[in-house]
């Protein structure tokens, strides 16, 4: 067996064993598929662990930067208690939309508010707002504008939160001279003085990407 067919192997075990899809997340799939949106969202070994972590902290309020279709508000609204609360912020509007439906087809419009236009706007929004602190933030969107997400949303994560940010391990961070959002991403989270951060690899169909996991210091 290949090492690329090998990552497949493991990846579909994952999946079968921990991550089945139930009819809503199908739903979603196939939504996304017919209305043109990206298949770029995360695998459903990766929501299931997203969803894992939103649990470990009882989370109560999350907030995610880039929504797509909704397949990851799903995996983690469903972490939440029925009282819990996710503001997902998107730029494209169609994909606003397609993610509604998904999310209302789910049974968890009540619990989601989907936010329309550039995140970094959004986020300076919610700070002026004077909202409530996150549980948890989640970051997968424009990779170029990692860094930013990082420093305009960790203000609305509480102590002790958890900050996750997707698409972690680009080619780049194999060389020296490689450059990409998602590297500069990694080298500031480790550096700031608030967090303590770690990659954990992700398998995915096309091969291993990773997902930058990192707690606000208390």
């Amino acid at each position: 067996m290949s090492a690329e067919d090998r990552i497949h192997a493991y990846d579909r075990y994952i999946d079968s064993l921990f991550a089945a899809e139930d009819k809503a997340l199908r739903s979603a799939l196939s939504e996304m598929e017919r209305e043109g949106v990206p298949a770029i969202n995360v695998s459903a070994s990766e929501g299931k662990l997203l969803s894992v972590l939103a649990l470990s902290i009882g989370a109560k309020r999350i907030l995610e930067i880039g929504t797509l279709g909704g397949y990851s508000a799903i995996w983690l609204a469903r972490a939440m208690p029925e009282d819990g609360k996710l503001i997902s912020l998107e730029l494209n509007p169609h994909h606003a939309d397609v993610a509604r439906r998904n999310i209302e087809r789910a049974g968890l419009a009540e619990r989601v508010e989907i936010r329309v236009g550039p995140a970094a706007e959004s986020l300076v929004a919610l700070r002026a707002e004077g909202a409530e602190s996150f549980d948890l933030v989640f970051i997968d969107a424009d990779k170029d504008r990692y860094v930013d997400y990082l420093h305009h949303s960790l203000p609305l994560l509480r102590k002790g939160g958890l900050l996750l940010a997707d698409n972690t391990l680009p080619d780049s961070v194999l060389t020296p001279e490689g450059d990409s959002g998602a590297k500069r991403y990694n080298t500031a989270a480790v550096a700031h003085p608030d967090l303590v951060s770690v990659i954990v690899p992700v398998l995915r169909t096309d091969g291993i990407d990773g997902l930058t996991v990192s707690v606000k210091r208390d």
